[in-house]
């Protein structure tokens, strides 16, 4: 839960500082500014703690007030609950990693959060962007000189739940890479340049336990367990811009990611539904889409900039043929699909409304103050009734690989939001908002 924490973190600090087949042929324009809005109020159902005056989702409370920092809970005694964030009465167990006990993926997550959060704070608070810059160091640090996985050192704490698929050294290239881009200090690029063959070789050994995406470097794969893609498309900005060496492998590598993806290239390993959704196997399929379309729009950006094209086999690809794929997903999600659903709650007519989501399908404490146990929600989480709480701008797995979705709290693959959904849609939503027309 903290690596999705972390990494959701940095997606949406990148973005605030920053076609698709229709059903029945019906062309909808979508209110990208709305979208936007809802996308950021998510957040606010998510919080926890003492809750600012400033909060809006008003039927959310204050919660987990007795916890301490960084409390994740036993991942067990909590998926057997189904009970609001106010009345949590599970263990709020706390697990470190330390030199004996490492995580270098947890610590290269923090440090990557820090370094990037330093740039948008740079403007602004000078003393704090640059606290913000040396802890990233002194994490950093940790998480390469103790190697080790989180996976190995608290193993049935971690997994299955947030266990780590694709190995820990791209978290540490993904820090390395944000720290690079914080300091410009050389040492940063040079352990980069040094240490990205390691990625591609777990890639390759991940094979077996992993989907197709992987094999080759993972070229397809960017959310909060894989950071590949977009190390690539990090790094690509700089090279673009003239300011390194060694090309190779990182524009490579990216152009890869961006032939992996498009619809038509030949060397495409993702799949798209008749509808047109980028599709990819597992759980809450729209965390693909989000965050592929946000490495898609970065990159065209970039690319746009120094009037380069993508060579895809003999398909030429240009900057505004990648914005056009991200923005087909966009609509997709925001109701033009064969559905004609808003896969975002309160946006459109239509939209999921039995999200599986807990403090949304359970009463807030202005209508049922006393407290509900941990099996005490199990007759919400099984009624047939709508949520009562709206969690707007909440984005859900969505719809299966036919463009079907059944409105169910129990198919949680299809109807669960999560952060790391909603993080680049952020960024993506904020694009199409300032390049409307």
């Amino acid at each position: 839960m903290q690596q999705r924490v972390v990494v959701l973190v940095v997606v949406v600090l990148i973005a605030l500082s920053m076609m698709v087949r229709l059903s029945a042929g019906d062309v909808l324009k979508h209110d990208y500014g709305d979208a936007l809005s809802k996308s950021i109020l998510f957040f606010e159902g998510q919080r926890s703690g003492k809750l600012p005056s400033s909060q809006r989702m008003r039927w959310r409370k204050d919660s987990a007030l007795s916890d301490g920092h960084d409390v994740v809970g036993n991942p067990y005694g909590d998926h057997n609950c189904w009970e609001r964030p106010e009345d949590m009465d599970t263990p709020r167990t706390t697990y470190a990693v330390s030199r004996n006990h490492p995580g270098s993926e947890v610590a290269a997550e923090i440090a990557a959060a820090l370094a990037s959060s330093s740039i948008v704070f740079r403007t602004s608070n000078l003393s704090y962007s640059l606290k913000l810059l040396k802890r990233a160091i002194m994490v950093f640090d940790f998480a390469d000189r103790y190697r080790g996985s989180y996976n190995d050192s608290l193993g049935p704490w971690v997994c299955p739940f947030y266990c780590d698929y694709s190995g820990y050294q791209d978290e540490l290239l993904w820090a390395a890479a944000w720290l690079h881009r914080a300091s410009r200090a050389h040492s940063y690029w040079k352990y980069i340049v040094q240490n990205i063959h390691s990625i591609e070789t777990v890639g390759v050994k991940s094979a077996v336990s992993l989907d197709s995406s992987y094999r080759g470097g993972s070229y397809a794969e960017f959310g909060w367990d894989s950071k590949h893609a977009g190390i690539n498309i990090l790094i690509s900005k700089l090279l673009l811009f003239g300011g390194a060496r060694n090309v190779d492998p990182f524009l490579t590598n990216a152009d890869k990611f961006v032939c992996s993806v498009l619809p038509e290239s030949p060397t495409r390993v993702v799949q798209y539904s008749a509808g047109g959704l980028l599709f990819k196997p597992g759980g809450s399929n729209l965390q693909h889409a989000t965050a592929l379309s946000f490495l898609l729009l970065v990159y065209a950006r970039n690319s746009h900039h120094v009037n380069r094209v993508i060579h895809c086999g003999d398909i030429v690809v240009t900057p505004s043929r990648l914005i056009e794929v991200a923005k087909g997903q966009v609509d997709y999600i925001l109701g033009s699909n064969p559905m004609n659903m808003s896969y975002m709650v309160g946006y459109g007519d239509r939209f999921p409304q039995k999200i599986h989501h807990r403090a949304s399908s359970m009463p807030s404490l202005d209508k049922h103050p006393d407290h509900i146990g941990c099996k005490g929600g199990t007759p919400y989480y099984l009624s047939d009734n709508p949520n009562p709480n709206l969690l707007i701008g909440a984005i859900v797995g969505g719809p299966d690989i036919n463009d079907s979705y059944v409105d169910s709290r129990a198919l949680f693959v299809h109807s669960e939001p999560t952060t790391y959904i909603n993080a680049p849609m952020v960024g993506v939503l904020a694009f199409f908002n300032a390049h409307s027309s």
